[in-house]
């Protein structure tokens, strides 16, 4: 058997998420150890558009739904045309549109999803019957969320665990100059403590709770969020903290926001991973996190950063004052935090794990 695998990643999603760009390394990394890599995708995304790797072939694919007939006649001729080995299938409509190209037309193909977080739609039990009777394996981003998986009734020697990672050009791209034009742009003095979030909607509302039990001097600036988003909160509890919004930030913008940040908050019960977390931390912002899904498998027993329980809003502000005010604590986490983003939480180590995964598979050993 050659050593090459003929590898066929699809999604449907085309932002360039924390999530699209790791599907992005890896496949760049995979193709570059030497394997045939093809990456179908809305041809009218952010993903398509930004993929450009003269190893990975880019595949337009529309997913516009799980039963879209022209996807699924479409991905069946990839397969043949390319004679693919394995697909990894990323999200809702790809994951469907994987499984019905191979069982209508018998396609000699491993089918393996991926789960970046707790599923969210309602398909319950007959979706995941569905899903592990079509599958070869279900891989899971953390051990955390694999433990939510099994908790759901999936089988634990269905879910192969493969952490995310980080590549090294996202913290070689910061730029303290224009961090420092953010600076000027938001109007951030300096010695101006300021807790920092870089996220889509997720439970961001339990900062604002949380301020009201902070100094009023702290500021909280969220990524992600339209302006104003929180004001009616903010009202009710009588907040006085400067709140600033910068709105939704492009991904390659992102990086030079974390040092505006003297304390990055993740409050999030979704998050399979975490990998905002990582990208914090490698740019030595200390982190504080839900106790909860993958960010326990990034926050590793507190030794890289902080939990706070869901929903207790006294003890993330507690943690909060830690780290902000305790030098000892500050550093220590900073430091740890540097290590485990930057030695441990690699794309490297995530494209090596995978390529063993798929190398077994396909040798049926797994």
């Amino acid at each position: 058997m050659s050593d090459r695998i003929n590898i066929l990643f699809t999604t449907s999603e085309g932002t360039l998420t924390g999530a699209t760009h790791s599907l992005l390394y890896l496949a760049e990394g995979l193709a570059d150890k030497g394997h045939f890599v093809y990456l179908a995708c809305p041809q009218n995304s952010l993903l398509y558009v930004r993929l450009n790797h003269p190893n990975v072939k880019k595949m337009a694919v529309e997913f516009r739904n799980k039963f879209d007939i022209a996807s699924i006649r479409t991905v069946r001729d990839i397969i043949l045309q390319n004679s693919i080995d394995l697909i990894n299938a990323q999200q809702s409509a790809d994951r469907y549109i994987s499984i019905f190209a191979k069982k209508l037309y018998k396609l000699p193909v491993r089918v393996i999803h991926t789960r970046r977080q707790k599923p969210l739609s309602s398909g319950g039990a007959i979706q995941r019957r569905f899903y592990v009777r079509n599958t070869s394996k279900i891989i899971a981003v953390s051990h955390n969320l694999k433990k939510t998986l099994v908790g759901l009734g999936y089988p634990a020697d269905h879910i192969e665990v493969i952490l995310n990672g980080m590549h090294p050009s996202f913290f070689e791209r910061a730029d303290i100059s224009k961090t420092k034009l953010l600076r000027e742009k938001f109007n951030i003095e300096k010695g101006e403590r300021v807790i920092g979030c870089i996220s889509r909607l997720k439970n961001q509302e339990q900062l604002i709770r949380a301020a009201a039990l902070l100094p009023d001097d702290i500021t909280l600036m969220f990524v992600g969020i339209e302006p104003g988003f929180f004001d009616v909160l903010t009202r009710q509890l009588d907040i006085s903290n400067r709140i600033i919004y910068a709105g939704i930030v492009p991904r390659e913008e992102v990086v030079d926001y974390y040092r505006l940040f003297d304390l990055f908050v993740l409050p999030s019960t979704m998050d399979g991973f975490g990998l905002v977390l990582v990208e914090a931390m490698g740019l030595g912002v200390p982190v504080i996190g839900t106790r909860s899904q993958g960010i326990v498998d990034v926050i590793d027993n507190e030794k890289n950063g902080l939990w706070f329980k869901d929903g207790d809003i006294h003890e993330l502000a507690d943690k909060i004052m830690l780290v902000l005010e305790d030098s000892k604590e500050r550093k220590r986490i900073t430091l740890n935090g540097m290590v485990a983003a930057r030695e441990i939480f690699t794309i490297e180590r995530t494209i090596d794990n995978y390529e063993t995964f798929f190398k077994k598979l396909i040798a049926n050993r797994v």
